[in-house]
């Protein structure tokens, strides 16, 4: 095959399977050179996800989309996995936990300037994004925690320097200019203290006000920045 196709190929095939909606041919056509290409590439595409695939390359009204070819879709329903929505506080306790790793239950609640509701933390866990770390060589020994491999896996990230700093946030606006993490969280959370001045956090109150979906996760895992590092030793 020639290696022009070939190249082209592994882009087109990139971008329909990345794509959460169909890809247009206009769309596709903007990443190749000529309309010999274009011809080429999607011929190769077509012969690769054959009768012996479980992928089906479909194309309708103009568009391509990958499909899971119609007799093993059937298995995908005993294997597919929902997740539900994580509330404003899960979500800010998953991006300190990312950004100030390891820290403990009370650091995390000093940040946010609420406590956290039971349950919180347990959700995090069991969905396998978070992980204690050890213990603080502190009163009390407290647990610390710590992101975990699937937290790297689901959003993509090799490492956890991976996340996106304070200059970035600032450049896609997602922080002001001279505006700290911690601003943001107090300022968001100003409405969840009682009369007499006690922070607290109403959990189910969160939860149907501030439901996150999955894919804002991404968008605005960071939330908080991050701090200096914990230099204390933490046996693991």
């Amino acid at each position: 095959m020639d290696q022009t196709v070939l190249h082209y190929c592994r882009i087109i095939e990139a971008l329909i399977f990345a794509s959460p909606d169909a890809v247009t041919d206009i769309t596709i056509r903007q990443h190749l050179p000529d309309d010999a290409t274009y011809d080429a590439v999607m011929a190769q595409l077509q012969s690769r996800y054959g009768e012996d695939s479980g992928i089906d390359l479909v194309q309708f009204d103009g568009n391509w989309a990958m499909r899971s070819a119609a007799d093993v879709a059937v298995h995908l329903k005993t294997i597919r996995e929902s997740i539900k929505p994580l509330s404003r506080a899960a979500l800010e306790t998953l991006s300190i936990i990312a950004y100030h790793q390891p820290v403990t239950r009370a650091e995390i609640e000093e940040i946010r300037g609420v406590s956290i509701s039971k349950g919180t933390l347990d959700i995090l866990l069991e969905m396998g994004w978070v992980r204690p770390k050890g213990r603080r060589r502190t009163p009390g020994r407290p647990i610390t925690w710590a992101t975990s491999d699937g937290f790297l896996d689901h959003f993509g990230l090799t490492q956890i320097q991976d996340l996106p700093g304070l200059d970035e946030l600032k450049k896609t606006g997602l922080l002001a200019t001279g505006q700290t993490i911690s601003d943001v969280m107090r300022s968001d959370q100003a409405e969840a203290h009682d009369g007499d001045g006690d922070a607290i956090e109403d959990e189910d109150q969160l939860a149907m006000d501030a439901l996150i979906t999955e894919d804002e996760i991404a968008h605005n895992l960071a939330n908080d920045l991050a701090s200096d590092e914990d230099d204390e030793h933490i046996n693991d």
